[in-house]
C-alpha cells in the first residue's frame, strides 16, 4: 500500500498548484494565510485568541469589552451587594466562563487522579425528549456538576483513568494512544442508572465562531451526503436542533455535536449548564429533579409581587454583550504558510482525503448586527456536518439527530497555537489526543481510509502533513 500511495501523492503534488511558474505544484493559495478574512489578527503571542476582529469598528469596540468582561470576570453567589453578577449555582462546573475556556482556547483534561476543572462530563438517559434532545438524568441533570454554594450538595467527582494502546506506522515505527475511562465519587443523589449515557467534553476554543454562523446554510448543506451518494466513504449530514427562541427545529453547528442552533443560545445554555446562571431563554435555576436543596437556593433574578420573574440572572443586554464578544474573536493569521514544507504538507492532506470534512475554505453570508464577519472569505477547514467516526471514538450518547458514534468536523483554524495560548496539545473533543499525529490516528468510521492513509505515509510526508497543521 505505502508505494502505491507514494505514487499517488507524487501526482497530487505535481498537480496542486498555481500555473507554470510553479511546475512542481506548491505554490500557496492566494490569501489562504487570511483564516478570518478581513477580521483575522496577527499575533503569536499567549492573547492570540483574545483579540477583537481586526475590522471592527473602533465605535463598537467598546460592546466588545463589555462582552469580554462578562466572559471573565466570576460570578458570586445571590444575594450579594455585586448585584450585576450575582446568581452564581446553585450547581455548577465554574465560576466564569473564562475558568474553562482560559485566554478564549481550550480546556483539557486533567492530570492522572486530579478532579476536572475545564472539562465536564454529559449525562443523559436513553430515548430522547419532545423535540429530540436528551433525557436528563434524575438527580443529576445532563452533566454533572462538581460545585455547588453554600449548604447545597455539589453532585459529585469524576476523574479520568488513562489506558495506552500501542500500535505502529507502516514503516515499523510505534506509537501508543490512550484511552479514558471516567470513574465517579462522592456522588450526592446515589448511584447512576446502570442505562446512563456519558461523554467527556473539553471546553472547545472560542474565536471565529460568528464566522463559523455566518456560513450560508445552504453551503453547508450542499455538502451534506448523508447516503454517499457519491461513494467516496463520506457522508457528511446535518445536525436538526430546537431553537429555543425559534420555537422550531433549525440546523445544529455548535457544540461537539452540533447541538446548538446559535452563539446566543450556546452562551445561554453554558451559562445556566456551567455556572447555574438563568438567562431569558433558560430562566429556570440547574436543579436536576430530586434536588430539594437546590431549588429552594436563593436566586439572583428579579421578581414582580405575584412572583413572577422580571429579570433573569444574566440581563437581555449582558447576554447580548457576551454573545457578540463571541461572534468577534478574531482569529490568527497562518503562520509559514508559503514555507515548502508546509506546502508539501497541504498537498498531502489533500492526497489523503482530510479536506473532504475539513473543508478548507468558505465566503460568508450576512450575520445581522455583525457586519464584520459578513461576505468575508474563511480558510477554517470544517464543514460544522456530523461524521461517523466509528466505534472508538463513540460515546454512545446521542443528541438530537447526532448518532452515538457521529461528531461535528472541528474546525482546525489556529490549532497550531494551542500550545503557546494554553500550554497543551491536547486534542479531540475529550482531549485523548497528544498533538495532531494521535488525533489522526484515532479516526475511524468514514475517516478510516484516510486514517490509514497518513498511517502508511513515509515518515517525511507524515512530517510535513503535521507541519501543515502546525501552521494553522
Amino acid at each position: 500500500m505505502a508505494p502505491r500511495l507514494s505514487i499517488a501523492l507524487s501526482l497530487t503534488l505535481a498537480a496542486v498548484g498555481c500555473g507554470e511558474d510553479d511546475p512542481a505544484g506548491l505554490a500557496p493559495t492566494p490569501g489562504e494565510e487570511m483564516s478570518g478574512g478581513d477580521t483575522t489578527v496577527f499575533d503569536t503571542t499567549r492573547d492570540a485568541y483574545a483579540r477583537a476582529a481586526r475590522n471592527f469598528e473602533s465605535e463598537r469596540r467598546g460592546e466588545f469589552f463589555v462582552g469580554n468582561s462578562a466572559f471573565n470576570k466570576p460570578w458570586v453567589t445571590a444575594p450579594s451587594s455585586t448585584t450585576g453578577r450575582d446568581g452564581l449555582g446553585p450547581v455548577f462546573n465554574a465560576r466564569s466562563c473564562s475558568a474553562c475556556h482560559f485566554k478564549d482556547g481550550r480546556g483539557r483534561p486533567p492530570e492522572a487522579g486530579m478532579p476536572l476543572d475545564s472539562m465536564l462530563i454529559r449525562l443523559s438517559l436513553p430515548g430522547a425528549d419532545e423535540h429530540g434532545g436528551v433525557i436528563p438524568v434524575p438527580g443529576y441533570g445532563d452533566q454533572l456538576n462538581p460545585l455547588a454554594i453554600a449548604d447545597i450538595d455539589g453532585e459529585g467527582q469524576a476523574y479520568i483513568e488513562w489506558t495506552e494502546i500501542a500500535g505502529e506506522y507502516g514503516d515499523g515505527t510505534p506509537y501508543s494512544l490512550r484511552s479514558p475511562t471516567y470513574v465517579f465519587d462522592e456522588l450526592a443523589f446515589g448511584p447512576l442508572p446502570d442505562d446512563t449515557l456519558l461523554s467527556g467534553r473539553v471546553a472547545p476554543a472560542v474565536y471565529g465562531l460568528g464566522l463559523l454562523e455566518a456560513i450560508p446554510e445552504a453551503d453547508l448543506l450542499a455538502l451534506a451526503d448523508a447516503d454517499d451518494a457519491d461513494g467516496d466513504g463520506i457522508s457528511g449530514r446535518p445536525n436538526r436542533v430546537w431553537d429555543v427562541e425559534a420555537q422550531a427545529t433549525r440546523l445544529g453547528r455548535f457544540g461537539w455535536k452540533a447541538n446548538q442552533p446559535s452563539l446566543r443560545q450556546q452562551n445561554a445554555g453554558a451559562f445556566l449548564g456551567d455556572m447555574g446562571i438563568t438567562t431569558s431563554l433558560f430562566p429556570a435555576e440547574n436543579c436536576a429533579e430530586g434536588q430539594t436543596a437546590c431549588a429552594e437556593a436563593p436566586t439572583g433574578s428579579t421578581y414582580d409581587e405575584d412572583g413572577r420573574q422580571m429579570e433573569a440572572e444574566v440581563t437581555e443586554q449582558k447576554l447580548d454583550r457576551v454573545t457578540l464578544y463571541t461572534q468577534t474573536l478574531a482569529v490568527p493569521a497562518r503562520r509559514d504558510w508559503d514555507d515548502p514544507e508546509v506546502l508539501q504538507g497541504k498537498a498531502v492532506f489533500n492526497a489523503i482525503g482530510c479536506a473532504s470534512c475539513h473543508v478548507p475554505t468558505f465566503t460568508t453570508g450576512e450575520l445581522a448586527g455583525v457586519p464584520e464577519v459578513s461576505n468575508q472569505v474563511i480558510w477554517p477547514y470544517t464543514d460544522l456536518l456530523l461524521h461517523d467516526m466509528g466505534p472508538e471514538l463513540a460515546d454512545g450518547r446521542p443528541d438530537f439527530e447526532a448518532s452515538g458514534s457521529e461528531w461535528r468536523t472541528p474546525p482546525l483554524w489556529g490549532l497550531g497555537l494551542l500550545e503557546t495560548v494554553n500550554r497543551h496539545n491536547l486534542l479531540l473533543h475529550d482531549g485523548r489526543a497528544r498533538g495532531f499525529a494521535e488525533a489522526i490516528l484515532w479516526h475511524g468510521g468514514e475517516a478510516e481510509a484516510a486514517r490509514e492513509r497518513f498511517r502508511t505515509l513515509k515518515a517525511a510526508d507524515r512530517g510535513a502533513l503535521i507541519r501543515f497543521l502546525e501552521s494553522m
